[in-house]
């Protein structure tokens, strides 16, 4: 009996290896996945996104958030990197901060794709993968002019402005292709910045946080909107947009004569979405992060098996030491009259349920 149990334990060990042998084998290798944090819903998003493309592709993934603190994604790069990591995709919270760890890459012969984010000032990376930032910007001015109809010479307009975060090179991307479009109506006075925030430096939101936000617009009605109604809103984001609205909402805008501003957005989140149906926010910008995901994937699966990359710009995104390969995926302007067609119908990004 002994000999029996001795054996079945043996078989039982064997089968036990074998089994971690084979998957070991199947898999292609472990990606790191480095992201901001978990307090906006879209990183959340991308990183499930993410492990379930690479999961078809064939590897394994460890993700890390890092909830916006620098210290704590270097170390969890770091961490990674000692894991043995095949590649690494990375979504940085201060693009300026990588050298060192991605001089440890380098060495190590890891892949590295900066993802939504640009990495600065390091040419030991592969590849950028994004949106087109430049055109969310464009869309959303184009959506406060289109509103109020100044192209059709009506004003003046009173706006205020509310970028993303300056140590996000996103930010200033959107910020420019934003005032691309509303720069000629601020120039010919149909748009008034009556607190005259207009430069980045001004008007950045630090880590895009919406009660930043908001302590920012409590400010500003108070000090120069007391007698003078705001129009619009240029808001980078909807997180950044939902504070915003919180401040209008509580000194009276969207209730009795006070109209609610015309108020900008990015992502397409459920809060912003539902405020779009409602009437507090105009708009947002659709980025499908299920497809970005994809793109990510499918790049470091090229770029570890020998493949040619799909980029689609090579010419854009300077980094200060290179001009990195990109990718570049089209944003889709949200409103109260596509919301559906795009978000539900189009897309299944989500179900109508979920946005009422």
């Amino acid at each position: 009996m002994r000999k029996l149990i001795n054996s079945a334990a043996a078989l039982l060990m064997a089968l036990v290896v074998t089994a971690c042998s084979q998957q070991e084998a199947d898999s292609k290798g472990v990606i790191g996945i480095s992201l901001p944090s978990k307090t906006e819903a879209r990183w959340v998003s991308d990183g499930a996104s993410m492990v379930a493309a690479l999961k078809k592709l064939g590897y394994e993934t460890d993700v890390q958030y890092a909830q916006y603190e620098v210290p704590t994604q270097l170390s969890q790069i770091e961490n990674l990197l000692v894991k043995g990591v095949k590649g690494l995709i990375i979504a940085p919270i201060d693009g300026t901060t990588m050298a060192d760890v991605l001089n440890q890459a380098k060495e190590r012969g890891i892949k590295v794709i900066s993802y939504d984010r640009l990495i600065r000032n390091s040419k030991n990376f592969d590849y950028y993968v994004t949106f087109d930032n430049y055109k969310v910007g464009q869309l959303q001015g184009q959506s406060i002019v289109d509103a109020l109809g100044l192209a059709e010479g009506k004003g003046p307009f009173n706006l205020e402005i509310f970028a993303g975060s300056t140590d996000d090179n996103n930010a200033h991307v959107v910020y420019a292709g934003s005032m691309s479009v509303l720069k000629p109506y601020l120039d010919s006075g149909k748009l008034v910045v009556r607190s005259g925030q207009v430069s980045m430096d001004k008007v950045a939101t630090l880590n895009w946080d919406g009660s930043l936000a908001q302590a920012r617009m409590d400010n500003l009605l108070s000090a120069f909107y007391g007698n003078a109604h705001l129009d619009a809103v240029l808001t980078a984001n909807d997180q950044v947009a939902i504070g915003v609205i919180s401040s209008l909402r509580g000194v009276g805008y969207g209730s009795g004569q006070m109209s609610m501003p015309i108020v900008t957005g990015q992502d397409a989140e459920v809060p912003s979405v539902k405020a779009i149906i409602r009437g507090d926010q105009f708009s947002t910008v659709f980025k499908d992060t299920r497809a970005l995901a994809e793109s990510a994937a499918q790049m470091m699966d090229s770029s570890l098996q020998g493949r040619a990359v799909n980029v689609n710009d090579t010419q854009s995104y300077n980094n200060g030491s290179m001009v990195v390969p990109t990718q570049l995926l089209p944003p889709v302007l949200v409103n109260n009259k596509n919301w559906k067609q795009i978000l539900v119908d189009g897309t299944g990004y989500y179900t109508e349920d979920r946005l009422r």
